[in-house]
């Protein structure tokens, strides 16, 4: 097992950066598939149920992840890298963080609207708040819905910047973040 320094990643954050990675896109693909699914369909409970479980264990693994990190040495831009691209980079990391966070805030807020708890898996619940402001459903839905997207969008562009970085720069960005 790796340690964190300043010019790589240990193996703990690499391994929570890629199960994170996994299970966004997976919870995308997830909730993209049963908003479409009919009461008749026999996925139309089970579907819902998974994508809020894992959802939950992604906000526990996130809330794990940030506490880490903040122990962890911080990980330095790599020195040739411009002023522009290190600036994105920190904004990039920031907001993928930020738009996580509310987008499983407001999947809790959508769930729990109508004062029933979350059940993650059956092995425990997330009690609800209650409805905390009007149509809280709909607007956390509305949130949640395009928050996703947007999500997405901005982790196909973090994916795009790191291959652009081995393939043309030819630098060690993604390197760091997937070799030993």
């Amino acid at each position: 097992m790796t340690k964190q320094t300043i010019n790589s990643y240990g193996s703990i954050s690499k391994l929570l950066h890629w199960l994170s990675a996994l299970t966004i896109i997976g919870l995308f693909a997830l909730g993209f598939w049963m908003v479409e699914l009919t009461y008749y369909s026999s996925w139309y409970k089970t579907a819902p149920h998974w994508h809020k479980s894992i959802g939950i264990i992604l906000l526990f693994a996130t809330a794990i992840r940030m506490v880490y990190k903040v122990k962890q040495p911080k990980v330095l831009a790599i020195a040739n890298h411009s002023k522009l691209v290190k600036k994105a980079s920190s904004l990039t990391h920031k907001l993928l963080y930020l738009m996580l966070i509310v987008l499983m805030i407001s999947g809790y807020l959508i769930s729990t609207a109508d004062e029933r708890a979350i059940d993650v898996f059956n092995w425990f619940s997330i009690p609800s708040l209650g409805e905390l402001f009007n149509n809280q459903e709909d607007i956390s839905g509305l949130i949640h819905k395009y928050l996703a997207y947007s999500l997405i969008a901005l982790v196909v562009v973090h994916a795009g910047a790191a291959i652009k970085h081995h393939v043309i720069d030819k630098d060690d960005t993604l390197k760091r973040m997937t070799s030993k």
